[in-house]
């Protein structure tokens, strides 16, 4: 749905606060429809990103796995060179 929502859990070092926000706040923009709320909309769109950033924080923190946890660089790299195979770039 949102493709600039990133995983957020089994990273090392994991998750910040500040990525749970942006996380919310991208799922709110998607949701709403608004990139910027109006004045009007503008306490509603802050309420609801705060709650989502509550419940994702919780989901991530009561989540278990036995995999080792993903390192973000190394992930990062994989995803850029994916974009580069799948359509054809290459940055300098």
């Amino acid at each position: 749905m949102c493709r600039n929502i990133r995983t957020l859990f089994n990273f090392e070092p994991p998750a910040t606060e500040l990525e749970i926000r942006d996380a919310a706040l991208q799922l709110v923009r998607k949701l709403s429809g608004f990139n910027v709320p109006s004045q009007a909309n503008a306490a509603a769109f802050d309420h609801a990103v705060a709650a989502i950033a509550d419940e994702a924080r919780a989901l991530i923190a009561s989540l278990v796995t036995a995999a080792e946890p993903k390192n973000r660089e190394v992930e990062a790299a994989r995803a850029k060179a994916r974009s580069a195979e799948r359509f054809g770039r290459q940055d300098s």
